[in-house]
């Protein structure tokens, strides 16, 4: 019975070294609490761009400026940041998905909204980048690609994410579910009630543990300088408590939660049995029993594309 911690604390926006730092501590922390799954929200590391919402107008000097920032921020898969990382895992023995701003190359200016998920022995299993970056996402971050769209077996068990409103397309969450997942790690960088309902319905439909993420982020951890672009893109007050309040949760193959959203700052425990997610596929495998290959056919590019 895998025990699941998820880390709902501030991110340190678009400062890397200060970032893996601090996901080395929870790393630790989420260990030291029993956990076999450490999981951290979107993009935690680097940060989430919410000011691209409000600066997405042409030949925007601040938005370059931010974006400048964003990158330096980023951390490529083979690089020092992510192998910081992998250690820590192995030094601990449990398993860690991360949320995180992936340069393509130490000198790139193409950025990926991915995941990382990394072994309890401190083997970079995979890297999902987000398919498609969503409205004005995509002022900086480049589409991603289906080679890390597969489940991969842990300690913990055979786990795969998603990254936000990924999970409204139907055929990617079909992929997942056809790699047999049982935990899928869902990264938000919040949760109101559409990402609730979204993590319910793909529990329910892929009869497994939906691991919610979402970030805790109080204002006063977003550099000042930032601070009013940052609340125009999310269309919240400056002098809010936060701009994003958490809300991680876990959803289980049922369908109903199994741990309760939680708001504010938390290392959020949740021991889950994956006996259930056989059991309620008695009713519902809609990649076996309830599948119909002899009319629908699908495929999948799982490559690298670059």
């Amino acid at each position: 019975m895998p025990r699941i911690c998820i880390v709902q604390q501030p991110p340190h926006l678009l400062d890397l070294d200060a970032g893996t730092e601090a996901a080395v501590r929870y790393i630790a922390q989420a260990a030291e609490l029993g956990a076999d799954l450490a999981v951290f929200p979107e993009t935690w590391l680097g940060g989430y761009p919410a000011w691209v919402f409000g600066l997405a107008g042409w030949d925007d000097g601040e938005a370059r400026q931010w974006f400048q920032r964003l990158a330096a921020a980023g951390a490529t898969a083979a690089g020092d940041h992510m192998q910081a990382l992998c250690r820590a895992a192995a030094t601990h023995g449990i398993n860690v998905v991360m949320g995180f701003n992936e340069r393509r190359g130490p000198h790139s200016a193409s950025l990926f909204n991915s995941s990382a998920t990394i072994s309890s022995q401190g083997e970079l299993l995979g890297v999902h980048r987000k398919l498609l970056p969503t409205h004005t996402e995509r002022l900086v971050w480049t589409p991603g690609d289906a080679d890390g769209l597969r489940a991969h077996d842990t300690s913990a068990g055979r786990i795969g994410s998603l990254v936000c409103w990924e999970h409204w397309h139907p055929l990617a969450r079909h992929a997942l579910h056809h790699s047999d997942e049982q935990i899928h790690v869902a990264l938000w960088p919040d949760m109101p009630e559409a990402h609730r309902l979204a993590s319910r319905s793909y529990a329910f439909e892929g009869r497994c543990f939906v691991v919610n993420a979402a970030t805790w982020l109080p204002v006063t951890d977003v550099p000042p300088e930032i601070r009013d672009a940052y609340a125009q893109g999310i269309g919240a007050d400056a002098d809010s408590e936060a701009f994003f309040p958490g809300g991680s949760s876990v959803a289980g193959p049922d369908g109903q939660w199994h741990t309760e959203p939680v708001l504010g700052r938390a290392m959020i425990l949740a021991d889950i049995d994956l006996d259930e997610t056989i059991a309620y596929k008695h009713d519902l495998d809609v990649t076996g029993h309830y599948d119909r290959p002899d009319i629908f056919q699908w495929s999948i590019r799982n490559t690298r594309i670059s």
